[in-house]
């Protein structure tokens, strides 16, 4: 039989030395003569293709960061600086100036959506990095604010709800359940009534005096329900527990329907920012709501009830090792329990002995600031309300500037940078302000 090359004018031979190699019909390439430098053009192209479709880990450090700062005609950035500590001021401001009653022992669980669609990348690096990294902040900070209460993780992952931790007042314990990135890698479908019937059972042995609350994070647009979830809404009505959602994608009825009438708070973030905002947010204790009364004339107050609390003895590290009633380990340090005198390990905690709710007085103290909150400063916005021209600020002893800034023309904001306590009549600048109902929680001046 003859060879190819002879009965077939089509064939080319081309070993590793030619100089030519055939791509298609119409189109012949020029390569080196050195052997496996030649690659194929059409593969290249495919490759940098994969390449523009991946993104960039600094990609996002970098991502919208115009909407974050904005100068001034001159330049400069006060404005924009002045403008994010007027949020506050001005949430402030709107706020009901009447006495609001409030729960201080609080207990949240924390429901995380662990579904597939928390892989989009549109908020940076990806929907679940960002809810991580918020969440871990928003725990720091509700403990901080919430020193009496407790925080349990639950996860929404292939159509089930997993139990990540049980309720905790300690928030390096909380913390640590949500470091280990890879037992909450996401997969599958969430299921909210499968989610929110765990988290209800993990309250359901709770006491009357204590608030009821679930928040939920959720990036998806379905759910994967077992049963009707409505039925699962009026239990949670029945139980007095409030539902908060934080959506990442877009409202959803349900979604809507478990706030509003649970009595929490329902909002769509429309970015990063946004979501912080929306979550830190439900950072203070929410207001009871109001029980109607029998005869159907308006709405009555809960009753009051005394709770009793013990506040414990804290034994040093230099004591000697005994067991603790909570892990059974052997340690020096702990608190005594007034009661039954039981060793525990951290504070705010429940005897597991006596059933003795023990806490410090610090804490106590810490969470009394929510029900008498320090009254708004008035801005001062002409040089006639000033007795004294010049002078500085009461708390930091910084002069205050002496000429009105025409930038700052948004409400809420004093064009001199004063504002005044309206009990004692001191004036204070703008960082002292903010430091002081966000931090501090009493006036430096009147001691309100």
């Amino acid at each position: 039989m003859a060879p190819p090359r002879q009965t077939d004018p089509n064939y080319m031979d081309a070993d590793s030395d030619s100089d030519m190699s055939l791509l298609g019909d119409d189109e012949v390439r020029i390569k080196g003569k050195g052997k496996g430098k030649a690659t194929d053009k059409r593969k290249k192209d495919k490759g940098k293709g994969k390449v523009k479709e991946q993104a960039y880990t600094w990609e996002a450090s970098y991502t919208r960061s115009w909407d974050m700062v904005q100068e001034d005609e001159t330049g400069s950035l006060q404005g924009a600086v002045e403008d994010f500590m007027a949020r506050g001021r001005r949430r402030r401001l709107l706020a009901p100036a009447a006495a609001i009653r409030r729960t201080i022992i609080r207990h949240l669980v924390l429901l995380l959506d662990l579904s597939a669609a928390m892989m989009d990348r549109d908020m940076r690096p990806t929907r679940f990095e960002l809810s991580l990294q918020y969440a871990r902040e928003f725990i720091v900070e509700w403990f901080d604010q919430n020193p009496l209460g407790q925080i349990g993780v639950v996860g929404m992952r292939a159509g089930i709800g997993e139990r990540i931790g049980e309720m905790s007042g300690n928030p390096q314990d909380v913390l640590k359940l949500l470091s280990d990135r890879s037992k909450l890698e996401p997969a599958g479908e969430p299921s909210l009534q499968n989610a929110i019937e765990m988290a209800q059972n993990s309250m359901s042995h709770l006491p009357v005096h204590s608030s009821r609350e679930i928040l939920i994070i959720f990036g998806s647009l379905t759910t994967c329900d077992p049963g009707n979830i409505h039925d699962t809404l009026d239990a949670c009505i029945k139980n007095k527990i409030r539902i908060s959602v934080v959506a990442l994608a877009a409202e959803m009825k349900i979604c809507r329907d478990l706030c509003d009438k649970t009595g929490g708070q329902f909002g769509v973030a429309m970015n990063e920012g946004h979501f912080k905002d929306l979550l830190f947010e439900l950072v203070p204790p929410p207001a009871q709501r109001a029980v109607a009364r029998a005869g159907g004339g308006g709405s009555a107050n809960p009753a009051a009830d005394l709770i009793m609390m013990g506040f414990p003895t804290r034994l040093p590290d230099s004591s000697p090792p005994s067991l603790c009633v909570c892990h059974s380990d052997m340690k020096s340090e702990g608190f005594l329990c007034p009661r039954c005198m039981a060793k525990v390990c951290d504070v705010p905690t429940d005897c597991d002995i006596c059933g003795l709710m023990i806490v410090s007085s610090p804490h106590l103290a810490r969470s009394y600031h929510h029900l008498f909150p320090v009254n708004p400063y008035r801005a001062v916005t002409s040089v006639e309300d000033i007795a004294r021209p010049g002078g500085a600020c009461h708390a930091c002893a910084r002069a205050f500037p002496t000429t009105p800034s025409t930038a700052l023309s948004l409400e809420g904001l004093s064009p001199l940078g004063r504002y005044r306590c309206p009990d004692c009549s001191h004036d204070f600048c703008t960082e002292c302000d903010v430091f002081i109902h966000d931090v501090v929680h009493c006036c430096p001046g009147c001691g309100k």
